[in-house]
């Protein structure tokens, strides 16, 4: 049993059984090649079923020296997966990351936007160029639906039901959820698909795609980063900002408003509220006024 056959499979399980997106597939199929290189640029020549627990110990402490303890963390993770499908499959008994721990990592708070911060940012985009109106919907969707950066890209026409003030989104794996979306975004999203889109000379296979780029093929997730961090620059505002960052602020907003946390949680696509309990630890001042304002003991 080879690496590369093997890696093979394990994306085909990671698909077909898991229905897990391309990106996830591809975030996992790294850690195994980080691995594989390893071997090879120490000659350690060992299968994926003989490899053991001391081999993957010294390539974990190899590799820690080089990247930071989220990553590292990341990484082992990933390879517990792997083994573990091996397990799956009747070629190992056992998981040899299984006594390998993680580093221990504070929580990490996402960074987030204020409603000021959003304005600068919509206001710096330059309305009278080619892309200027798909721009300002683009950043207007990202906050007023809290999408992910492939949810946008992957972002349909046929998606968009405004008569019913919704928009169908396809999130991880495939998993498809119904998110509202303000009149505001619609009013946006409709100048763009109306007075811009109708104008580009479409690629037949990306007919149906919302986002465009130049040449009329769907957005890139590098292309959105870019737009985002070009937007940043120009408004002058000095943090570190993502795509992902609307979507920090989306979640945040909503609660800091008084939005219950599993419509939040729906909205967004967790499948799990503790992914979304994250929000709850962002502004602490916020929290302490709603005590103040309704505890019967304030």
């Amino acid at each position: 049993m080879n690496w590369q056959q093997t890696l093979k499979d394990y994306q085909n399980y990671l698909r077909l059984e898991r229905g897990l997106s391309d990106n996830s597939i591809i975030n996992y199929s790294l850690d195994v090649k980080k691995l594989t290189r390893w071997l090879e640029n120490n000659e350690i020549k060992t299968s994926p079923v003989s490899i053991s627990e001391e081999t993957l110990q010294q390539f974990i402490y190899d590799t820690a020296k080089t990247i930071n303890p989220r990553s590292q963390s990341r990484l082992i993770s990933g390879l517990k997966g792997f083994f573990t499908y091996l397990i799956f499959e009747d070629y190992r008994n056992t998981n040899p990351l299984e006594l390998i721990e993680a580093p221990k990592l504070g929580r990490k708070l996402p960074d987030t936007l204020a409603i000021e911060e959003i304005d600068s940012l919509i206001n710096a985009i330059d309305l009278s160029s080619k892309q200027g109106e798909r721009n300002r919907a683009i950043i207007e969707t990202l906050y007023g639906c809290g999408l992910r950066v492939s949810e946008l890209t992957s972002l349909k026409i046929s998606d968009l039901y405004f008569d019913e003030g919704f928009i169908k989104v396809t999130g991880k794996g495939d998993k498809q959820r119904l998110v509202p979306i303000s009149p505001i975004t619609e009013k946006y999203i409709t100048i763009y698909q109306k007075q811009v889109r109708v104008h580009h000379k479409i690629d037949p296979k990306d007919a149906d795609t919302l986002f465009l780029n130049q040449h009329g093929r769907q957005l890139t997730r590098a292309m959105i980063f870019t737009i985002v961090k070009r937007l940043a620059e120009k408004a002058g505002l000095k943090k570190t900002i993502s795509p992902h960052t609307f979507r920090h602020s989306f979640a945040t907003h909503l609660l800091e408003n008084g939005a219950d946390l599993r419509a939040i949680q729906q909205m967004l696509g967790h499948e799990s509220i503790t992914t979304t309990e994250i929000y709850t630890h962002i502004d602490r001042k916020h929290l302490t006024e709603v005590i103040n304002k309704f505890h019967p003991r304030r």
